[in-house]
């Protein structure tokens, strides 16, 4: 069973959490792409792990987890994190692997994404780890990858800082790196779960362009990233907060607004913790935005949706969500492509009846409120795709398989 997890909107969709649950039927998991600009938080009994390069299924001892080829690695950064999680208990030699074929990041790259932020017309908000300028050097095939600083030619190309640099890390690196589509190949009968990174609207391609992330962060990024063809893949969920988050700039038709929506963003973001993992920085929240939903459905084929943070809406009387925009005289519920729609566009809201009840402890879905349940059911209805897990809280029990 190959099954991919992946976020439905725009990253911080809780798919650490929701990774790290269905981790402990897998055998290995391998996120198929981004970098440290990721942030995936797992809480488990009294202690909070925090993720940015490593996948989420490390906190079981016994699973494999490995870096994908399409990941851009900043070596640094991923010797820091593994230091933070050994001190907290997490036994990580052996099991974390690397794809050959993933690129590096570099410091200078770093410098390179800071600096073309800052004289942007229209900054994008990028987290300044040099994610952005890696891709780009990958895309000009002038990049690094991982194969590259074993191979004598290639590595005397760099320049002497990038040698220095990566002295520190190369035979740290060496014991960890693999031909990840032989290794696939030789686990073909292996259970195993791919991990995304950002979410469907930050994609390069199918995303809120140009304010999106630089890499694949849609299904079809964890065959490349991954080692495996399309038709390896069984089974796609869609992980999706009760309402909307955004960081950093571009378009958010579903956006809360203090003149129509009073003081509804502050409590939301204070109640949901809504504050970036990796820059600290506040989410942007608004309505769950159902047009962008159902389209990330229909560009992933995703199979199930998962559906976390439900719980945020337990003290409210009325939950709204957007089921279209409007833009002048026009209504229109497709997702489109155009940023000055979007960012014009003002969300068709449809009104539900809260629950005005903890969801703490509920573990089986008969047993939540009625008010809940419709609230579900609507979504189903409307995106056409099951909910087939439900989040109620941070920990990894607090979770609702149907």
């Amino acid at each position: 069973m190959k099954s991919v997890v992946l976020g439905a909107q725009w990253g911080d969709e809780g798919k650490g959490k929701i990774v790290d649950y269905l981790a402990e039927s897998a055998d290995i998991v391998i996120r198929y792409s981004g970098g440290a600009n990721a942030g995936h938080t797992i809480v488990t009994g009294d202690t909070t792990y925090k993720l940015h390069l490593v996948p989420s299924g490390i906190i079981y001892p016994d699973k494999i987890v490995i870096l994908g080829t399409a990941m851009v690695v900043d070596p640094e950064a991923l010797f820091t994190e593994l230091q933070v999680i050994s001190d907290q208990g997490i036994s990580w030699q052996g099991r974390i692997f690397i794809s050959d074929r993933a690129h590096l990041v570099l410091p200078e790259y770093k410098h390179e994404d800071t600096s073309e932020e800052s004289s942007r017309h229209k900054p994008l908000g990028t987290t300044g780890r040099g994610i952005g300028s890696t891709y780009a050097h990958k895309a000009k095939r002038d990049g690094i990858r991982l194969a590259d600083i074993f191979d004598t030619e290639r590595y005397a190309l760099l320049t002497e800082g990038q040698k220095t640099f990566l002295e520190a890390y190369r035979e740290k690196l060496r014991p960890m790196l693999l031909d990840l589509v032989s290794f696939m190949a030789d686990h073909k009968d292996s259970t195993i779960l791919f991990e995304g990174a950002q979410g469907t609207l930050l994609d390069i391609d199918l995303g809120t362009y140009p304010y999106v992330s630089s890499g694949i962060s849609a299904a079809a990024g964890a065959c490349v990233g991954g080692g495996v063809g399309p038709r390896d893949l069984d089974r796609i969920y869609g992980v999706f907060k009760a309402y909307s988050t955004r960081v950093g700039n571009g378009p958010f038709p579903s956006e809360f607004h203090k003149e129509r929506d009073g003081d509804l963003e502050e409590v939301i973001r204070e109640t949901g913790r809504e504050y970036g993992v990796t820059t600290g920085r506040p989410r942007r929240c608004g309505y769950l935005d159902l047009p962008a939903l159902k389209y990330a459905c229909q560009a992933n084929s995703i199979d199930t949706l998962v559906l976390t943070h439900l719980d945020v809406y337990d003290a409210f009387d009325t939950i709204q969500v957007c089921t279209a925009y409007r833009r002048g005289e026009k209504v229109f519920d497709n997702f489109p492509a155009s940023i000055e729609t979007l960012e014009r566009a003002e969300p068709v809201l449809e009104a539900f009846s809260g629950w005005k009840t903890s969801l703490a402890g509920i573990r089986n879905y008969d047993d939540l409120p009625e008010a809940a349940k419709q609230y579900i059911r609507y979504i189903e209805e409307y995106t056409g795709t099951s909910i087939g897990i439900i989040s109620v809280g941070y920990r990894r029990e607090d979770t609702i398989t149907r």
